[in-house]
């Protein structure tokens, strides 16, 4: 019971929520996520598209008819210099996002300034070489172009826009930077955005969670209080369910229980009544007639009956697994053999499925004897639920498992034996903060015949050792006369 109290650690309530709070959660983030990162790349676009803009009309500002003549800072006194400095800096002081205009030169030794708007000591000069120039900025030369990202120079990060100069025959052309403080500012605008919507989703997922866990829940401690008073044996519990889904159906079928326990308690009172009335009567007519018959009779009864249960549990503990309350080998030896014999007088053919829990000394080894104790019995009742009514498992021995399926041909065979390896495969079994999991290989072997039943089972376990062979958690099969089926 203290084990079975430190598995529920978390409530039914809180999975239900955590459930529904991260499927929610999910969804509106995946679509956030989806819209943020489109309105990211509309920015940058858009962002894109004004510095190309931008750089085109400011293009037209500027005449370059002149510009050849200023080639190094002794030019800086030019007309031609001063009147275009003039222009590009009014063309900045005009726009907020333009942080620098400039006009560049392309030659044979490479890209050059020739007008920098930049106020301070680090405006670049006629002449000076531009380094490393980018590829978006190379083909402002020929027509408008934009950076594909931010980029680093010697005067900062920048976004940067850029459109050829008329009538310079490729060789001009004007950039314009756009500090990284504007690109940073619009993004954080947008990342606020985000965070908000982020807020609201969260708040949805848990008003969502909340309603349905709390509906849910609500539901489930009505069925718990009714089927505590079942289990006390007191009929009469009823639950009001109105969902109009299994819940309903389930309140229903609690409610038929409870009824038809409440009946039977009833007549089991009246018969009990009964009875007490008709043995009174009967004890009185034997004491009239002979007192010490009756002891006496009653002693042989007595005995007998205690001999009886004696024989009846001495053959159940030679038939039952003492762990697993599973059939034991002796039990399904017996039940082989009626098997055989029908079949031996023209019936259908039986099958034999061998099952051996994969690496099972590594539960024992690393949690203990206990826990391998448990994990059997889980494994009992795992195959018990996956095989039909009429057939049987037995412990075979050790960690191994024999299931004789009746009535059953080679091809039924392997889809039982698939559906209980698939049902292994699902079993988790706690121990302490761990869950323990085993997979489980099976041999399958049919009687069709059973002129030998010992070379059916001999079958089954080379079946078995081919599945482990292969790789384990697999179904292996051997025929009796000689075809095999693959591992499944």
């Amino acid at each position: 019971m203290a084990r079975h109290e430190k598995s529920m650690r978390i409530s039914i309530k809180t999975r239900f929520f955590l459930s529904h709070f991260l499927a929610v959660l999910l969804v509106s983030g995946s679509i956030g996520t989806y819209f943020y990162l489109s309105a990211v790349d509309s920015v940058l676009d858009n962002l894109k598209t004004r510095l190309m803009n931008t750089a085109a009309m400011a293009a037209l500002s500027v005449d370059v008819t002149a510009l050849d003549a200023v080639q190094n800072p002794d030019d800086m006194g030019l007309p031609a210099y001063t009147a275009t400095l003039a222009t590009l800096r009014r063309l900045t002081s005009s726009n907020p996002d333009i942080a620098y205009l400039y006009v560049m030169r392309r030659s044979g030794d490479g890209v050059r300034f020739v007008v920098d708007s930049d106020e301070t000591d680090r405006q670049a000069p006629p002449g000076r070489a531009y380094p490393d120039a980018p590829a978006p900025l190379l083909a402002g030369f020929e027509a408008a172009s934009v950076d594909d990202r931010l980029y680093e120079d010697a005067w900062g990060v920048f976004m940067s826009g850029y459109a050829p100069l008329g009538g310079s025959d490729d060789a001009y052309l004007l950039g314009i930077d756009m500090r990284d403080t504007e690109v940073g500012r619009k993004l954080r605008n947008l990342r606020i955005s985000g965070l908000v919507s982020l807020g609201l989703s969260l708040g949805l997922a848990f008003v969502f969670a909340t309603v349905l866990a709390r509906r849910i829940n609500s539901s489930l401690r009505l069925f718990v209080d009714a089927c505590a008073a079942v289990a006390e044996g007191r009929g009469g519990a009823r639950v009001d369910v109105r969902t109009g889904d299994e819940l309903e159906r389930l309140a229903a079928a609690i409610n038929d229980m409870s009824e038809r326990l409440e009946e039977n308690e009833a007549r089991r009172a009246e018969a009990e009544t009964e009875l007490m009335r008709s043995r009174d009567e009967l004890e009185a007519r034997v004491r009239e007639r002979t007192g010490e018959l009756s002891r006496l009779n009653g002693l042989l009864v007595h005995e007998i009956e205690e001999r009886k249960r004696a024989e009846e549990a001495l053959f159940q503990a030679a038939m039952t697994d003492s762990l697993t309350g599973l059939p034991n080998r002796r039990a399904m030896e017996r039940h082989l053999e009626a098997q055989a014999a029908r079949v031996a007088r023209g019936g259908r053919p039986f099958a034999v499925l061998l099952c051996d829990l994969d690496r099972f000394k590594s539960v024992n080894d690393a949690f203990g004897h206990e826990a391998g104790d448990e994990f059997l019995r889980a494994t009992a009742r795992v195959l018990e639920t996956a095989v039909r009514a009429g057939d049987m498992v037995c412990r075979w021995g050790g960690e191994e498992f024999l299931v004789l399926l009746a009535d059953t041909d080679l091809q039924g065979a392997l889809a039982a034996a698939g559906k209980l390896r698939r049902a292994m495969e699902e079993l988790r079994v706690p121990v302490g903060e761990f869950m323990v999991t085993r997979s489980i290989s099976i041999g399958v072997s049919v009687c069709e015949d059973c002129r030998n039943l010992d070379e059916v089972l001999r079958l089954a376990d080379e079946a078995l050792y081919g599945a482990k062979d292969l790789g384990r958690n697999r179904v292996s099969a051997q025929c009796p006369h000689g075809d095999a089926s693959g591992p499944a």
